[in-house]
């Protein structure tokens, strides 16, 4: 009984993938290509990197001036 339950399943799996194949009716569909979008990056100054190690050294430097 197990083994007719699993065919069952088998068969119904195997039906809806062949559902959506790609047959005569695909060639007259028309094909768009996707938009492709493009984003500027916003330009940043040249320091913003060095602002967080400057506080941190800043930081460590009274810790020890103490």
């Amino acid at each position: 009984m197990k083994k007719l339950a699993l065919a069952a399943v088998m068969t119904a799996a195997a039906s809806t993938a062949m559902a959506g194949s790609m047959g005569s009716a695909a060639k007259d569909d028309v094909v768009m290509e996707p938009v492709v979008v493009v984003e500027e990056a916003q330009a940043s100054s040249s320091s913003a990197g060095l602002i967080i190690p400057l506080v941190l050294l800043a930081v460590i430097a009274a810790a020890v001036a103490d």
